[in-house]
């Protein structure tokens, strides 16, 4: 990698090493990193509030085999296979195949939000924005190492740049400048992971019921939606598109995003069942 006074020259061997048929790439570790550091905030979180010790281990199972499936069934049903979309229909051997890549986000977040709604069910017993409203605080800092591991992979890259911060992506056969839009969502997730672990911590945010996830669904789905306007097509049925996929996917969330906000802002905050007392210290929100 070569710094120079108007771009950066990105060269990074996406492979750690290999051993035999076996290679490690640094974006199948940063997924693992991801879900890890997500369930190791949850479970800091649900240890404050006194729960049992067998939440945070059926989290981390139900969560972690839910994001993986459904990432990779929404990238096979949202992208198909450069815009072939029977084509997994017609080789459903190909879906198992994630280790060729092929990972979407929001199938990724279509899968946790199923897993999470058999977790709660199964598990907690509790509401479902309870587990949402602490799952996406640890969600929002994992997100930064899959970014992390697309910047690696040299992939999901933006349009070409004057700006003093372009990178040219030499592995993808770039030789322009390009946005380094990975590093762009690798900073809005950690503004969302500090403002959702705010609103916990201090605000006691959690108190009205949806809210994080709302707050967390507004930042994360409408940066990516304005993002998506200095990204290069992913796949190439998107070239004509006026709203590319992952536009088309985030507006829903969005939307979401924004009812559960305004639900819980008009409801009163409530004392979660672990609360004894009002924290005096505690902010009125």
């Amino acid at each position: 990698m070569i710094n120079t006074l108007n771009y950066i020259v990105w060269n990074v061997n996406p492979e750690i090493f290999s051993i035999g048929p076996i290679t490690l790439r640094w974006y199948g570790l940063l997924w693992g990193i991801a879900i890890y550091i997500a369930f190791w905030v949850v479970n800091k979180i649900f240890t404050y509030e006194k729960r049992p010790t067998d939440w945070s281990e059926k989290m981390f199972l139900y969560g972690a085999i839910s994001l993986i499936v459904g990432a990779r069934l929404g990238h096979c049903l949202f992208y198909g296979a450069g815009g072939d979309f029977w084509y997994y229909y017609k080789n459903p051997i190909e879906i198992i195949k994630v280790w060729e890549g092929g990972l979407s986000s929001h199938g990724g977040a279509m899968g946790l939000l199923i897993g999470m709604w058999l977790y709660t069910k199964n598990v907690t017993k509790k509401s479902y924005l309870y587990v949402l409203d602490r799952l996406v605080i640890g969600v929002a800092i994992g997100a930064t190492f899959i970014r992390l591991g697309n910047l690696m992979n040299s992939e999901i890259y933006g349009e070409t740049t004057a700006l003093p911060w372009g990178f040219i992506f030499v592995r993808d056969g770039q030789t322009e400048p390009k946005h380094p839009t990975q590093i762009y969502e690798m900073l809005y997730c950690l503004v969302t992971f500090a403002v959702t672990a705010v609103m916990y911590w201090k605000y006691k945010a959690y108190r009205r019921r949806g809210l994080i996830f709302g707050v967390m669904l507004v930042i994360i789905f409408l940066t990516r939606f304005l993002l998506e306007f200095i990204k290069n097509p992913q796949e190439p049925f998107e070239v004509n598109m006026l709203l590319n996929m992952g536009q088309i996917l985030s507006l829903p969330l969005i939307i979401w995003g924004i009812i559960l906000i305004i639900r819980a802002l008009m409801r009163p905050a409530e004392l979660e069942d672990f609360e004894r007392t009002p924290t005096k210290n505690s902010k009125k929100i």
